[in-house]
């Protein structure tokens, strides 16, 4: 039987970190190389990390990443690598190397660049045109990535009429709790349709908004899963590929001798890599991963995000403001979880408007988390703004002024801590709070790193009761009681904004989906309420322009995926 043994080396690059990409990348080839396997791939940009952004036009960087790619390839030997990597000619190139015995044999660019949403890549890169086959121990592979096999007749399809029997796709694709079924379905259906085994591999890790999940997966030419790596964390997936049964395949489909007829000779070249003959190897056992549920899975991202960005900016510790509430709770859950209960530090900070149960749920949360938590008052701070301030507001009636300036003392409190003990300050706003402007600037939305950031409200307690339900942390009475920001005497959340429920609703139908007013109200939902909340969003631009960057997990996140105007007079969808 005619195998190759395949091992994709799902890594969790840096971006930016030249060197130590480059040194993970060799450890990963030896061992692959002790696995004995014929081939391993990396993920797109490894050498540099994605996204680089504008780092790509530091020419010293190009040129430290082809550095890098020339020290990789003298660890080839007797083994075939795929590296991503930026290409210079020309222009410059998302490219992917193809090393073998200390040599690169040929260099791939991407021929479809992504320019949506989060990616940007034709502010960069120039496009490729030639879709290479690789003879490789005696098998045909092609070469794609990322975006490139997302089209039913692009790269993967020319390279499987060229004879391609295994395509490998490699990526840096990001998280999104709603994609990976849709992407699995289209990767099933591109090996099944190319009659080809497709490998996808998918880097791994956080970088300041993005989370990559891996769950790289190998497909054979019925479309179904061979292999899958690890979700949310660092992999290497071996795995010996039944190239015969790519040929047998084949044989069933005599469609394909017409539409190789169509195949323009320009666009193929066929490179020969290496001739040697894949020795006799033991057995490899692949491993299923555990199945995630959905808000584990959401969790687990928010964990690697919270974990990576902490991290690769040198932080090693974190300081968050507990009130007592739903979001701080479902934070420090994630943070500990992240970096570990001796690196994370609560804040309570009550004013003359907090309950006693605040108190008494802030304390359990840290005992049942283990962390070090330490209570500032605020209300001698708070009593000494207003007597200053009291000459200056002669005539005016309190209002939100006095209810905002206690969170600005709260942020004013924990960017002292994170100034003196050098702590990254987590912030606890969610989508829906973020979404209406239902935060104060320079006060609770002050600090470093916004957790929640892209996470609506009602998937806060979802995501609360999955964490308990691996043992309870979060208290009970932080599940039930109703939501409250206590900075005016018995303050409920539902004072200023609809029902959660019905918030999160408008929030999804009108920045998700793109919904009008008619269609939202189409919905059931009352319209002089979605008006409100229309306005609310749209007028909150300039708050959410600076606001810490958070993760990115929902379809359309505040930030690179959502840009609009902060000075803006349209008024169209309302």
């Amino acid at each position: 039987m005619k195998t190759l043994r395949l091992a994709l080396a799902q890594i969790n690059p840096t971006v930016g970190s030249i060197k130590a990409n480059s040194e993970k990348i060799i450890a990963f080839i030896e061992d692959a190389r002790s696995h004995a396997a014929d081939i391993v791939a990396f993920p797109e940009l490894c050498a540099t990390g994605y996204p680089p952004e504008d780092l790509l036009l530091k020419p010293s960087f190009i040129r430290d990443n082809l550095k890098a790619l020339d020290e990789i390839k003298r660890h080839t030997n007797d083994i075939v690598a795929v590296v991503g990597f930026v290409d210079k000619k020309d222009d410059i190139y998302n490219a992917a190397a193809v090393l073998y015995n200390q040599q690169i044999m040929d260099v791939y660019h991407k021929v479809f660049l992504p320019n949506y949403g989060v990616f940007d890549e034709l502010r960069y890169f120039q496009s490729g045109d030639i879709c290479p086959v690789y003879e490789i121990c005696g098998c045909l592979v092609g070469l794609n990535i990322c975006e490139d096999i997302w089209y039913p007749d692009g790269p993967a399809y020319k390279q499987s009429l060229a004879g391609a029997e295994l395509i490998i796709n490699i990526n840096a694709s990001p998280y999104g709790f709603n994609k990976s079924r849709a992407k699995e379905t289209m990767l099933s259906a591109r090996a099944s349709d190319n009659r080809v085994i497709l490998a996808y591999l998918n880097t791994v890790g956080g970088q300041d908004e993005l989370v990559f999940d891996g769950a790289s997966t190998v497909f054979d030419a019925a479309g179904e899963v061979l292999a899958r790596a690890a979700s949310f964390s660092e992999d290497l997936v071996v795995v010996d590929l039944d190239m015969e049964g790519v040929f047998v395949s084949r044989l069933h489909d005599p469609r394909r001798r017409q539409k190789v007829k169509t195949l323009s000779e320009s666009e193929i070249k066929k490179v020969f890599v290496c001739d040697r003959v894949p020795k006799e190897k033991p057995p490899v056992r692949v491993s299923p991963p555990r199945h995630m549920d959905l808000y584990e899975e959401i969790y687990n991202a928010l964990v690697l995000g919270t974990r990576d960005y902490i991290r690769k900016n040198g932080f090693n510790s974190v300081v968050i403001g507990l009130s007592g509430g739903i979001d701080s709770s479902i934070v420090a859950c994630i943070a500990v979880d992240a970096v570990g209960p001796e690196n994370v530090r609560g804040i309570f900070m009550p004013s003359p408007y907090t309950s006693i149960d605040s108190k008494e749920d802030v304390c359990e949360l840290a005992d049942n988390l283990k962390i070090t938590t330490t209570e500032i008052p605020i209300t001698g701070i708070f009593s000494a703004y207003l007597s200053e301030l009291t000459p200056a507001f002669e005539g005016k009636p309190p209002d939100t002024t006095e209810e905002n300036l206690q969170a600005r003392v709260r942020g004013n409190i924990l960017m002292a801590i994170s100034n003196k003990f050098g702590q990254l300050v987590l912030t606890t706003g969610n989508k829906s709070e973020m979404s209406a402007g239902y935060a104060t600037l320079y006060g609770d939305m002050a600090g470093g790193f916004a957790v929640i950031k892209d996470v609506p409200k009602m998937m806060v307690y979802q995501l609360a009761m999955r964490r308990n339900s691996m043992g309870v942390v979060i208290p009970e009475r932080v599940l039930t009681k109703a939501p409250t920001a206590e900075l005016r005497p018995n303050q409920k959340d539902s004072d200023s904004l609809p029902p959660y429920e019905t918030l999160d609703t408008i929030i999804e139908s009108y920045i998700e989906k793109d919904m009008s007013l008619e269609e939202i109200t189409a919905l059931g939902i009352d319209e002089q309420t979605v008006r409100r909340v229309l306005s609310l969003i749209d007028g909150s631009e300039y708050k959410r322009r600076q606001s810490p960057p958070g993760i990115k997990i929902t379809g359309r996140a505040f930030g690179k995926d959502r840009r609009f105007p902060i000075t803006n007079g349209y008024r169209g969808s309302r």
